[in-house]
């Protein structure tokens, strides 16, 4: 990694308000008011998933689980993961607890959609702002805007929730500090990462070297010795002391060999084509920001490992670079030495995020995503015969919909693990019902001989209890 350069002296960075009191004020409300909007847009797409029955149990269903045992006071067991299995040993994420409070409160999955959108949203706040004082307040309201439409934002709050949405805001208000040179700001954002996900603590000693390059010796050395001795406790002796294993699980995705480290890093073809999704809303200018560096270590991973799913734009992998690769555009913008160009280069970067917008999630908002399950009465009406705090067995679609009330299990891997639930929530598409999982269809009719008898059933939503019940 290169020192940075230090950038050329520019009144747009002074952190010291201008002067012109209501101007300013304006000007400072702006990037408020866009994550308002943006916290309105992604909690209505994925609110609007949940009630139209597109949520699944892999992954809302889990995390509310967890979530739920920690507003319990107990330790965050999933039952879809498995019996009594702890999240805590798959991946390491124990800031999920801060949303015990509020899920006590409001103890639904919506909680959990909601606080994403927030978390998200409010990372719109810094790169606006850096942008503003990088450009000027009309350019640099116009970067945050393609900064909240995104791709790896809008994938990651239409695909139920996950921890890395923590992560998102934390990178954003560090890195916007590294770029005003607010160093230890910057690294105190950063020094609660080590607990949204085990990944993450790579991130941290790189910010902690960027600091040791930008001639914070001490500071960077610190930051840097806790990110690395944090991710070795992490990985080799806290997520496997709670995996049923024994073992972190992910770990063989990363060790398994595949070729050459360059091949294994840039082939298939398809991540290059992530790169340049990554850079392209940008105009590529991120690349002459130092800043940008900070994403090596997601990227590194992700194309290292070999599971095809991290390769690629979708789910919610890209969500942590998304605020990374925008605050190193709003700072190289800030570092040219010619503004001149700088509003061509923001209505590229704005028109490519318009351009994306009819294939990406938030398209939805126009009219889909009002548009009701033609399932959603009948699977009210059959969840509602569920008693609270049953045990039962639900396929992946309908999982979600009762792991705030009831002891939720994994169909049909529950069964498979010899668990026996009182009651089992199917779907069966013969029957009218909503398309399931390719490995559900071939258990569905086997349920009778397991003891099972139908209870109720509404367009082809299936509710069983055991017959001995």
């Amino acid at each position: 990694m290169s020192t940075p350069a230090p950038s050329r002296p520019r009144p747009s960075t002074d952190p010291a308000p201008p002067r012109g009191g209501d101007t300013h004020r304006r000007h400072t409300t702006r990037p408020h008011l866009l994550a308002a909007l943006f916290l309105a847009a992604y909690t209505a797409l994925s609110v609007t998933r949940h009630l139209q029955l597109r949520s699944t149990g892999y992954d809302l269903g889990i995390f509310e689980q967890a979530v739920r045992a920690y507003a319990q006071l107990r330790a965050p067991v999933s039952e879809l993961k498995g019996a009594g299995y702890n999240l805590l040993g798959d991946h390491f994420h124990p800031i999920l607890a801060t949303l015990a409070p509020l899920y006590r409160l409001f103890p639904t999955p919506l909680t959990l959609l909601t606080a994403q959108a927030a978390l998200v949203a409010l990372s719109v706040i810094p790169v606006t702002r850096l942008a503003i004082r990088t450009t000027t307040p009309r350019l640099g309201t116009a970067i945050g805007i393609a900064y909240g439409l995104s791709w790896g934002l809008q994938k990651a709050v239409a695909f139920d929730f996950h921890e890395i949405a923590f992560a998102v805001p934390l990178l954003a208000f560090c890195l916007e500090n590294l770029a005003l040179r607010r160093w230890r700001t910057a690294a105190a954002w950063a020094a609660p990462l080590v607990l949204v996900k085990e990944d993450l603590p790579l991130t941290v000693t790189a910010i902690g070297l960027y600091l040791l390059l930008s001639g914070r010796r001490r500071l960077g050395l610190a930051v840097s010795a806790y990110g690395v001795l944090s991710g070795l406790l992490i990985v080799l002796v806290v997520i496997p002391a709670l995996n049923p294993g024994g073992h972190y699980d992910y770990l063989n995705t990363a060790t398994q060999a595949a070729g050459d480290p360059l091949t294994r890093l840039l082939l298939p073809p398809r991540k290059l084509g992530t790169l340049l999704a990554l850079l392209a809303p940008t105009a590529f200018l991120a690349l002459r920001s130092p800043l940008v560096l900070l994403a090596l270590p997601t990227l590194a991973w992700r194309f290292w490992s070999t599971n095809p799913a991290y390769w690629g734009l979708d789910y919610h992998y890209s969500a942590v670079l998304m605020p990374i690769v925008f605050l190193a555009f709003a700072d190289a913008l800030g570092r040219l030495h010619r503004p001149e160009p700088t509003t061509r280069i923001v209505a590229v970067s704005v028109t490519a995020s318009l351009l994306a917008l009819p294939f990406l999630p938030l398209r939805d908002l126009a009219g889909p995503a009002w548009r009701p399950s033609p399932w959603a009465g009948a699977v009210r009406e059959v969840t509602a015969a569920v008693p609270d705090g049953a045990e039962i067995a639900a396929v992946n679609r309908l999982a979600p919909q009762l792991t705030s009330r009831a002891r939720v299990h994994r169909f049909p891997q529950a069964l498979d693990s010899g668990t026996r639930p009182e009651w089992l929530l199917i779907s069966d598409p013969a029957r009218g019902g909503l398309p399931d999982f390719p490995w559900e269809l071939p258990r569905l009719p086997q349920i009778p001989s397991l003891g099972y008898r139908l209870v109720l059933e509404r367009s082809g939503i299936q509710l069983y209890r055991l017959a001995d019940r």
